[in-house]
């Protein structure tokens, strides 16, 4: 239970610092494109910051942060059995740019092939495949787990159709 809170709040955080880097990256490029004389970049983010509109845009990127984690990801399942199907369950991983990294106890788990993929996703990568009576469940990052979602559905049809064939 610690172990999950304290994740929790690790993806937190990580989502609060991506927010500020976008809003001072934001500040720079409009700095680009319309400079004041005799201002830095970071004059501007202390202005805004010390207005009441400055004051919203960080209690809206504090709530933002702590609900990502909540709504960011999700928990599907897929009718299937990971013995039977492991070829069909690699192959949606690879197809969407993930590698296995561990497979133990009935559970797979996918990490993002690509470094710049992993840092995208603020390294919350990890896609964990395990089996619950009939269903395949995964569990992970919302938009990668329902690229993955999607392929694996699209596989098992094939394989299903191929057999009956």
């Amino acid at each position: 239970m610690v172990n999950r809170v304290l994740r929790y709040v690790i993806c937190a955080v990580k989502y609060f610092i991506a927010f500020c880097v976008l809003f001072v990256a934001i500040t720079w490029l409009s700095m680009l494109a319309q400079p004041i004389e005799g201002y830095t970049v970071w004059d501007v983010v202390e202005s805004t910051l010390r207005s009441e509109r400055g004051m919203w845009l960080m209690v809206a990127a504090v709530v933002l942060s702590a609900s990502y984690p909540r709504f960011g990801f999700l928990t599907r399942r897929v009718e299937g059995f990971i013995e039977e199907d492991k070829a069909e369950v690699k192959k949606a991983f690879a197809l969407t740019g993930y590698r296995l990294e561990s497979e133990e106890d009935g559970e797979m788990r996918f990490r993002a092939e690509s470094i710049v993929k992993r840092f995208l996703a603020l390294f919350e990568d990890e896609i964990v495949v395990s089996q619950y009576g009939q269903w395949i469940i995964i569990k992970g990052n919302r938009r990668q787990a329902a690229r993955v979602i999607y392929r694996l559905e699209m596989l098992l049809e094939q394989k299903r159709v191929g057999e009956q064939e």
